[in-house]
């Protein structure tokens, strides 16, 4: 069975590169997706609709642009990964979490202990939760071979 992945989430490590070699030391038969991990083109995706004077107007068109992708592939996806690192708030991955939630897509959170506060109601909706990626990529073997 070839599962579809969505990996969301921080994109300052290498965590998706992880998780990918990790699944093809298994040989396991997953197609991996993701938000677009260049914060810069991430951040110009609406630019070519027209130059904004307000920053606010910029970053509103660039979202719903980048709307358009996360959401035909979290639509598209069979789960869904979601990171949450220490380093920035990623308000978009919660966003991910509750829409996942919302269309009944199972996900698994990935994060250290010490924001399990902060994320209690992201987790609690999850499926599983991951300190590690080989964790997740023990998941996801599972969840292919079985």
């Amino acid at each position: 069975m070839t599962l579809t992945v969505y990996l969301s989430g921080e994109i300052h490590t290498d965590w998706r590169q992880k998780l990918i070699e990790g699944s093809e030391q298994h040989k396991l038969d997953i197609v991996f997706t993701s938000a677009l991990t260049d914060h810069e083109a991430s951040d110009a995706a609406g630019d070519h609709l027209g130059v904004e004077s307000d920053q606010f107007w910029r970053d509103h068109k660039s979202s719903k642009v980048n709307a358009i992708r996360t959401k035909t592939l979290l639509q598209n996806c069979d789960i869904a990964v979601i990171r949450f690192g220490d380093k920035y708030k990623q308000w978009n991955a919660a966003f991910d979490a509750g829409f996942c939630n919302a269309l009944g897509k199972p996900y698994i959170t990935l994060h250290a202990e010490d924001i399990i506060h902060p994320l209690k109601e992201v987790d609690a909706a999850a499926m599983a939760w991951a300190k590690t990626t080989d964790q997740v990529v023990g998941i996801l073997k599972y969840v292919e071979k079985a």
